[in-house]
């Protein structure tokens, strides 16, 4: 699979945030940090041709940039060490394990162990008491609003992920577009009288509403769907097999996982649960295209699903600026093109069903070196 590897991501944060502060980087060098580096923000679709990703964009990456966009809009350091912290509980593959616990809906079935997982961090305590930073105020980026909020409105968290994610699933976002964008970018006050960052320009704001309703639109389709089932089907046949451990999906990387799966595959015929981990496995490292039908396929694996809707309604400034905020309108309210594309987004609907044909062939593993 050809990759493209002009991204720089050095000029990516820059973009973020031309301070890089120190802090930072001395928390992201931390062994539960520097864990998320083999995990990727896209859910296994690296590592199936059926996705052509254009380069490898880590939970690391991720957390970097939500750290960096917090840094740049409150200069707090904690709230930018709790958006720096907030995925350190998501495992390898990344939303794939809330496919295999059925969470598809919300996506945030390992979100509980965030805290658990910050809390008994002793590297992680250490750091954040000479800082003089009670760990209470770090474990839940949630309560910040400028961190997190809920779908649609815009945070440091979604603003981070729909940049990388366009750029590298379909081109819907660049460099240009990016910097374009986030210049444009102020704190905002909405409905409820909370932060959230917005854009100065309408017609900019609009235009950021297209690019993320085309990214959440590739997350709506039955490839994505199919994609994150079978490799929660994969990880669940491969613990029934005794391929990996639970335990494993936090402590290992994902191309060490894929590793240890191709050699397991090689394996076919050492048992009856190996010979399905390996059916499941050569379909996913195999497939390049999806059938799309109103009805299931024989000899297939299928899915026919519902899952999260990720877009954004931003806000665009209205009016004027009082205790460091500025009025501002939901775009969808100011420009009837907005309005459309939130509408097209929300309507769309994928077949009933996509379907792979089950693999016979072996396991692939050069197409990804190509």
């Amino acid at each position: 699979m050809e990759k493209t590897v002009k991204f720089d991501i050095r000029d990516y944060y820059h973009i973020l945030s031309p301070d890089f502060p120190e802090f930072i980087c001395r928390y992201a060098k931390l062994p539960i940090l520097q864990r998320l580096a083999g995990v990727g923000l896209l859910c296994g679709t690296d590592w199936t041709p059926l996705y052509h990703n254009r380069f490898f964009y880590s939970r690391l990456d991720h957390s970097i940039g939500v750290a960096l966009i917090i840094w740049n809009f409150t200069h707090d350091r904690i709230q930018s060490i709790a958006g720096l912290l907030h995925d350190v509980s998501t495992p390898a593959f990344s939303h794939v394990s809330d496919f295999r616990n059925g969470d598809v809906l919300k996506q945030e079935s390992t979100e509980d162990a965030n805290a658990r997982m910050i809390f008994a961090d002793r590297n992680l305590n250490r750091y954040l008491r000479e800082d003089g930073i009670d760990v209470q105020l770090v474990s839940d980026y949630h309560r910040y609003p400028i961190a997190d909020n809920e779908i649609p409105r815009l945070s440091a968290d979604r603003l981070e992920y729909m940049f990388p994610s366009g750029m590298v699933l379909n081109g819907s976002w660049d460099m240009e577009s990016t910097t374009a964008a986030y210049r444009d970018i102020v704190l905002c006050r909405n409905e409820q009288g909370m932060p959230e960052p917005g854009f100065r320009t309408a017609e900019i704001a609009a235009d950021y509403c297209r690019r993320c309703c085309a990214v959440g639109l590739m997350l709506q389709k039955n490839e994505n769907k199919l994609a994150l089932q079978l490799m929660a089907k994969v990880l669940t046949c491969a613990l029934e097999a005794g391929i990996i451990q639970e335990t494993d999906c936090f402590l290992m990387d994902e191309a060490s996982i894929i590793q240890r799966f191709e050699n397991a595959a090689a394996e076919s015929g050492k048992t009856k649960d190996f010979d399905e981990f390996s059916r499941y496995f050569k379909t996913f490292r195999t497939m390049k295209a999806v059938m799309h039908g109103d009805y299931p396929q024989p000899d297939a694996f299928c899915v026919s699903l519902d899952v999260k809707k990720r877009y954004i309604d931003p806000l665009a400034v209205c009016g004027k600026k009082t205790d460091g905020l500025y009025a501002s309108c939901r775009i969808t309210a100011v420009l009837p093109e907005a309005a459309e594309y939130v509408r097209e987004f929300l309507s769309f609907r994928d077949t009933k069903f996509g379907c792979v044909p089950y693999s016979t062939q072996l396991a692939a593993s050069d197409w990804l070196n190509s």
